[in-house]
């Protein structure tokens, strides 16, 4: 017999631990008094959705167990799939959740509140009461036809659960897009294109006179090429033009970063009304030419071609670098997963620096949850405000 089990960050249950894991799941062994009607695939996946973004809030993990056949979809087996339905839900307790993944194909268990329970151990146990429970209802044949898998979310707390690939089942939300979505997709494709050609050409000028007076006034390249994660953490070139020495250690910068990230560093005073802002001020490694394009956002022109050829948009969360993602807490790593990278944003037009990291985030994943081409029109039109103000930008 041959099952599947892909059981993501799961460590060997201590000894001690295993009376408690069994006494826990001990109730779910009892046969269910009425059958038990599953979700439909879209309920059942905003249930999930929903779950893991509760896990990534309370630190509290969950398991995903999917149930399918192995040969193609076929009228008979769908029928047998209907009958794995009532088995399974006796498996079931008020907690957990059971319904169609993916209708008459795959179905799936969502077992939460686990308790103290040790993740290995309890996937073991699932697994071996969801064989017993499928066996008394099919035959041997049928049950040889299925495939068992089952996930744990989040992979780690230790790491953050960052340095794993992106896994479509546990992330259905982004990956189910439907008619609607495509189209608006597409259109803010669209717009991308036509903003960033736009923009290079008219910004031309501008773009030849900074680069000139990037190279006459400090030794190096014009750009500053830096790799940065894209949606799904993709990594791209990402382009600015240089306004720091060559020479520069970007050690401050990372450890900064890391403070600012964990909310341990501390905003600065900056301007006449002494104002607090959470960024590096008066960096001596940035060149005279390379505050003033840091302070007009002149600086970031280049990236219109990021956007030209499809690593950024015009709008949306700006992309981390590499040392950012690692220190990262679970839930901020939403922000690049539900939404392109961009130019501008949400946090560029309500206040920048001023604001903490995890109110960064927050404004990110308020952006992924309204994005459409008319509130990326709106962030655009309040974008030239925020530039020419220098409100937070240092």
């Amino acid at each position: 017999m041959s099952f599947l089990s892909r059981v993501l960050d799961v460590t060997i249950s201590p000894e001690s631990k295993a009376a408690r894991v069994e006494d826990q799941f001990e109730a779910v062994a009892s046969l269910a008094s009425s059958v038990v009607d599953p979700l439909p695939q879209a309920a059942f996946r905003r249930v999930l959705c929903q779950e893991r973004k509760r896990s990534e809030r309370s630190r509290k993990s969950f398991l995903l167990m999917l149930v399918q056949h192995k040969a193609p979809k076929l009228n008979a087996e769908q029928l047998a799939l209907q009958r794995v339905v009532r088995p399974l839900g006796t498996l079931i307790r008020e907690t957990d959740t059971l319904g169609w993944f993916e209708s008459n194909h795959t179905v799936g268990i969502i077992f939460s509140e686990l308790g103290d329970a040790e993740l290995s151990a309890a996937v073991k146990r699932i697994e071996s009461k969801a064989l017993s429970a499928l066996q008394s209802a099919l035959n041997a044949a049928q049950v040889q036809a299925l495939e068992i898998s089952i996930y744990s979310y989040p992979r780690s707390w230790k790491d953050g659960g960052l340095t794993a690939t992106l896994d479509p089942v546990l992330y259905p939300d982004l990956f189910d897009v439907d008619e609607n979505q495509r189209a608006s997709l597409l259109l803010k494709r669209l717009i991308d294109i036509v903003g960033s050609v736009f923009a290079l050409i008219v910004l031309a000028p501008v773009f030849g006179v900074l680069a000139a007076l990037v190279k006459v006034t400090s030794k190096g390249p014009v750009f500053f090429r830096q790799q940065r994660l894209g949606q799904f953490q993709v990594p791209f070139d990402f382009l600015k033009f240089r306004s720091m020495y060559v020479t520069t250690d970007a050690e401050i910068h990372r450890q900064y970063v890391k403070n600012f990230i964990a909310g341990r560093a501390e905003a600065n005073a900056a301007g006449d009304q002494q104002r607090r802002v959470y960024k590096i001020t008066n960096d001596p490694r940035v060149t005279w030419i390379g505050k003033f394009m840091r302070r007009t956002s002149l600086d970031e022109i280049p990236q219109f071609w990021n956007v030209l050829l499809g690593q950024m948009s015009l709008v949306g969360p700006r992309p981390p670098i590499g040392y950012e993602i690692e220190v990262y807490d679970i839930w901020h790593r939403r922000r690049v997963l539900e939404a392109k990278p961009g130019i501008t944003g949400l946090w560029q037009v309500h206040g920048r620096s001023r604001t903490t990291f995890d109110d960064m985030v927050r404004l990110d994943l308020r952006y992924s949850r309204m994005c459409s081409p008319i509130s990326d029109l709106k962030i655009l039109l309040r974008t030239p405000r925020a530039v020419f103000s220098g409100d937070g930008a240092f």
